[in-house]
């Protein structure tokens, strides 16, 4: 664990966060020359996804000059995970670093930001519809129909998450029907409709299930993640490629009348260290997660796929009938979902006109990617 992060008693919490949490309450806004200190704990134990969100963290930090700390708690610190978002809201903390699908419980819609259907489009995309394609308007609507008190930013475009680990190879999509599958959000939806008895479960949980045979395959999110978790000790066949978590990307969120009482200098730099994070992020995840895939292919023998284009295949069609009966259901879902339609109609066509086949070029060079 990182040392600066810490796991305090509910008594010291409190007396710290006197100048945050505490200061929501008061009637006037803070000043950008006296030192805000804001409680912001992470969803995450340890790894990749906490050095994520320690990397925001430190932007923050650093482009205030100390005049505005970001003190990152460790998950679990003051609330669990799945509580964090009404902690915020409520005030018991001043924010939280996590992703939409943990707070799908509240609404299917808020997996529509994050883990959403594919409509071609890839994290980056979904992040380009969120900041100039209405998905921020759509968002805080969400927001102001739950009558949530919080201020979001999005960051750090994800690459699409692995099929994930499972006991033999997955050559046809036939062998997945009837697999203990673990995942979080409307991917549950799409793989238990494609008959996978899906298992939500926390990312810490993942490997000693498995080893454990309470489930038989499982995804997290990524090679570095995967690595550390030691899913290689109980896995030797990781499958890269997928539909049903294609589009992902980091939550930060903040007590929204804090965040009001902010001096707008500090608002601005919660916001443009939310994007500076992000393409930090793109850079970081070349370096680690290409290098981890080597070390669990090189030095623990994980024999690594490609997903076969069944599968594919077959979650897009689950995404179709998860999509129209959620759609149905909900009218603002539906709002969403043709939204996110169109960008994608419109920015992935020329994204996919523009580039070139990069894995001829990858190939004349380097030869097979397999």
């Amino acid at each position: 664990m990182n040392k600066d992060l810490k796991q305090p008693s509910r008594r010291n919490f409190l007396k710290g966060a006197a100048v945050g949490t505490a200061a929501t309450v008061a009637a006037v806004p803070y000043l950008a020359n006296a030192q805000t200190v804001l409680k912001v704990q992470a969803a995450w134990g340890g790894g990749i996804f906490l050095e994520f969100a320690q990397d925001y963290v430190n932007k923050v930090n650093e482009m205030s000059g100390g005049s505005l700390v970001i003190d990152l708690l460790a998950v679990n610190s003051v609330v669990k995970t799945a509580e964090m978002q009404t902690a915020v809201h409520k005030g018991v903390l001043d924010g939280a670093h996590l992703v939409t699908a943990y707070w799908y419980s509240k609404s299917a819609a808020a997996s529509l930001f994050g883990t959403g259907p594919c409509f071609g489009w890839n994290a980056n995309q979904l992040l380009g519809w969120i900041k100039y394609g209405g998905g921020s308007e759509l968002y805080y609507e969400l927001m102001d129909a739950l009558k949530l008190d919080l201020v979001g930013f999005f960051n750090s475009p994800m690459p699409a998450q692995p099929l994930g680990w499972f006991k033999e190879e997955i050559k046809d999509s036939s062998q997945m029907a009837g697999l203990k599958y673990r995942t979080v959000g409307l991917a549950a939806d799409v793989l238990q409709e494609m008959g996978m008895s899906v298992v939500q479960l926390p990312g810490g949980e993942i490997q000693p299930s498995m080893k454990s045979g309470l489930i038989d395959a499982a995804e997290f999110n990524n090679p570095t993640s995967d690595k550390d978790f030691g899913m290689q000790d109980v896995s030797k066949h990781y499958h890269l490629g997928s539909f049903h978590q294609s589009q992902e990307a980091f939550e930060v969120i903040f007590n929204k009348s804090l965040f009001n009482k902010l001096a707008p200098e500090h608002q601005k730099i919660l916001e443009y260290a939310s994007e500076a994070a992000s393409t930090d992020f793109t850079w970081k995840y070349q370096d680690r997660y290409s290098n981890d895939l080597i070390s669990l292919q090189a030095d623990h023998g994980v024999n690594v796929y490609k997903t076969p284009a069944s599968v594919m295949q077959e979650q897009l069609k689950a995404w179709d009938i998860v999509s129209a009966r959620l759609s149905e259901a909900d009218p603002f879902f539906a709002r969403v979902i043709e939204s996110q339609k169109a960008w994608a109609k419109r920015v992935v066509r020329y994204e996919l006109l523009n580039a070139p086949n990069y894995g001829d070029a990858y190939e004349h060079y380097f030869g097979s990617m397999t």
